[in-house]
This record gives C-alpha cells, structure tokens and sequence, in this order.
C-alpha cells in the first residue's frame, strides 16, 4: 500500500469542525471517548473503541480483515494515509463539506463502518451513530445530509426515507437487486450504488439508483485484463493496480457496467452464462432469497442450477419466461438456510453446497 508521504492534511489531524452526536471532539478527547466504549459500551460500541485506538497509535498502518466471499479470508495491511485519501475522494464526489450532519449505522469491525469515522474526523462532519441493526431509522426522526447502507437496511427504511430522512444515501456491501431498486428510484433524495472491496478501502467508483454504468471516484482510473476483468489505478490508495475478478464492460477509463464474477460464470454446452445476470433477471419473480450457481453435468458441462432459501415451493414454469434457453435452469434446489459470510453476503462454492 502507498507510503506516508507529505500532505496538507495527514491522518493524525482531527478537522476543527467534526463533532460527534453534537459535541466538538478533540484528538486528545477520542482517547477518552475510546476507553469509556472499550470499558463500559455495547459490543458494537467496543469495536468503535478499539478502532479509535487503532487509529491514533503510532502505527501507520490499519490491519484489516477481507470478506471471504469467494475464497477464505485474509488479513491484509491498509496505510492510515490511503484510507485518508479514500475519505476526501468521497468527500469530493459526493460534495461533502464540513458541519453536514452524517448517520453511521454500520458495523465498525468492517472497512465500511470504520471508514465512516474517517470521513466523519477527516471531513469535519457532525456524525451520529446508532448501533448496527437491520432496520437503522427505526427510532429516528430528524434528517441527516449523508449516511451509508447496506441493501437490507435500505429496505427495510424505505417508509422513513420516503419522509427524506436522508438527503445522500449510499448503498453497497452486496448488489442492489432490481426489485429493491425500484422502490429506491422513486425516493426524494439521492441513492447511489457504491463499487468496491476491502483492498480498495471501501468504494472506489459509484452510480445513481437506476443508472447502469459506475462512475470511478477523484484519482481513480479502470482498465480491463484478457479475462475482461476490472482492474482499478488507484495511486493515493495502492502503488500496484488492483486487478480483480469482476468481469465489467468498459465505457471509459472512467466509467465501466459491472457484469458479474469472473469466478461464478457457468460454461454450459460451451454457452458462457452469467450468474448474476441470471439473477437480475429473476429479481421480481421469487419472494426469497436464492442464487444461480453451475453444478458440473456430464452432458453439458455445467448446469444452471436455482438455489432458493427456505422450504419447498412451488415455482411456476413460467417464471423462467424472461430467461433465453440457455439461462433457464436445469434444476431447483431449496436449501433450508443460506451460508453467509461475517459481513452477510451469501456463500455459493461447492465447498459450501456439496
């Protein structure tokens, strides 16, 4: 990851304006705010402690964990300095400035939820947090300028949001599905889509609600390997490019359509089928949970396969309608109760299925 080097603002300083639930904090006072978490708060509140003293160490580096969504999960090291410069991208593109109002309702053990507490101190925001819940406005009523959600937490504040409780609301952690996205369309704000991963320090490029192509944030540029894979430059957050393994359709070195995992396609008959298209597809027409996923067949190679969560249903055949030929599965699965990753999102590799 980038070296310390020399800037205006480095991340030990803490902007003149940032308060927390109304209150001018201090540098000097986080360390206070920390040990009373550590020592006396909920669970949550004890990793925002623990965060806090991270942070303001002498290390120049955080320690963080990746999700694990494909394969098993690692520690890897992110500097202080590019989790920084990550803010005030953020900051840029979504015209943030000091003294707007910020909710945190994320889990501070995840990069998303401790970048939150960046932007907050580095930007000068005046933050409130709640504890991490599934339904986060349940018990607010005043408005916010910004806050950061996960698809079932925008879900299920849909009632709220229609009061505009939050003027910019970002959305990532998991593909938005189409049915949630047109519930989120008609609110009377700004909803944005957020790509990006924990090696990119949260999100690195960002869509309106409707729109199909991402756009990359200050200082980012994409490009695309043989596999039509993304890969990000991103020299304020890593001095290597990112090369991943989500296969993307390139507009711009600015601008790309995120397509699916390069990990997930399914080779069936010699046809290459998407998973998540797939699913996009199916988004309105199955009141659960469920994925595509390629079972190996000893005729076609692979087969498409529907996993739904919960008991036995009864799935009309015409619900594959919208599906050509070759997208419509072969064979529907009900799984009682989806695996899942500590951050949510569903597990689907055949370690996990077979």
């Amino acid at each position: 990851m980038k070296q310390n080097t020399t800037h205006q603002i480095t991340y030990k300083n803490i902007h003149n304006r940032f308060k927390l639930n109304g209150i001018h904090i201090s540098r000097e006072e986080m360390f206070y705010v920390a040990y009373g978490f550590i020592k006396e708060g909920k669970p949550f509140e004890q990793h925002i402690g623990t965060f806090l003293l991270d942070w303001f160490d002498e290390k120049s580096y955080i320690e963080l964990s990746t999700s694990g969504t494909t394969g098993v999960p690692k520690v890897i090291k992110i500097e202080k300095q590019a989790m920084l410069e990550s803010a005030l991208a953020t900051g840029d593109y979504f015209g943030l400035e000091p003294g707007n109002t910020m909710l945190h309702c994320l889990p501070t053990n995840y990069v998303a939820g401790k970048m939150m507490w960046v932007r907050s101190f580095i930007l000068g925001l005046d933050m409130k947090f709640v504890e991490p819940t599934s339904n986060p406005l349940d018990k607010i009523d005043e408005s916010f300028d910004f806050c950061a959600m996960v698809p079932l937490q925008a879900k299920n504040s849909i009632a709220k949001l229609k009061k505009k409780r939050i003027k910019k609301l970002i959305i990532g952690g998991v593909t938005i599905h189409k049915a949630l996205e047109k519930e989120l369309v008609k609110l009377p704000m700004e909803i944005y889509e957020t790509y990006g991963m924990t090696e990119t320090i949260t999100h690195i490029a960002a869509k309106r609600i409707g729109a199909e192509a991402f756009s990359v944030l200050p200082n980012v540029s994409v490009s695309m390997d043989e596999r039509e894979c993304l890969i990000i430059n991103a020299k304020n957050i890593s001095n290597e490019p990112i090369i991943t393994n989500d296969i993307v359709k390139l507009i711009s070195d600015t601008q790309f359509i995120w397509e699916g995992r390069y990990d997930n396609v399914i080779n069936s008959a010699g046809i290459k089928l998407m998973p998540e298209q797939i699913e996009d597809k199916l988004s309105t027409r199955i009141p659960r949970r469920y994925f595509i996923f390629g079972q190996n067949d000893e005729t076609l190679g692979q087969k498409v396969v529907l996993y739904v969560e919960g008991e036995p249903m009864t799935i009309a055949e015409s619900i594959f309608d919208i599906l050509n030929k070759y997208e419509i599965p072969k064979e529907v699965i009900f799984i009682p109760k989806f695996q899942e990753t500590a951050t949510g999102k569903i597990m689907r590799n055949e370690s996990v299925l077979f």
